[in-house]
């Protein structure tokens, strides 16, 4: 499942991931929510926050999620990862190499500290 985080900092746009998270959720709550929010003519700010109840991606939430990286790969200004899992965190670090905003992973226990960096 896919939750909008609210009430974050100026361009940032927050996302939760719990449980397994399937395609639907990117079709109903993270596409929507960022298309819309690109309408206002910036790039973004993002922050996932991938809590200890997350337990992964059902398989076609894997190519949601890829394709959306291409559409909206110049969408973005700053990404915060915020996951304990060091297989999705070491995912996250590489593919950010590849991306032109700028990505950083945190502890969860981070996660005031994510939001902080994304609100500089």
């Amino acid at each position: 499942m896919i939750t909008e985080i609210r009430n974050l900092p100026g361009r940032v746009l927050g996302f939760s991931l719990e449980g397994t998270v399937a395609a639907e959720d990117y079709r109903e709550v993270l596409i929507p929510t960022t298309e819309a929010a690109l309408k206002e003519g910036h790039k973004l700010r993002l922050l996932i926050v991938a809590g200890p109840d997350f337990k992964g991606y059902a398989p076609g939430a894997m190519w949601d999620d890829t394709a959306f990286g291409f559409r909206h790969f110049f969408d973005f200004e700053r990404v915060a990862f915020v996951c304990d899992n060091e297989a999705y965190t070491a995912a996250v670090r590489t593919v950010g190499l590849l991306m032109p905003a700028m990505v950083r992973v945190f502890a969860v226990k981070d996660t005031d500290e994510a939001t902080a960096w994304l609100a500089e």
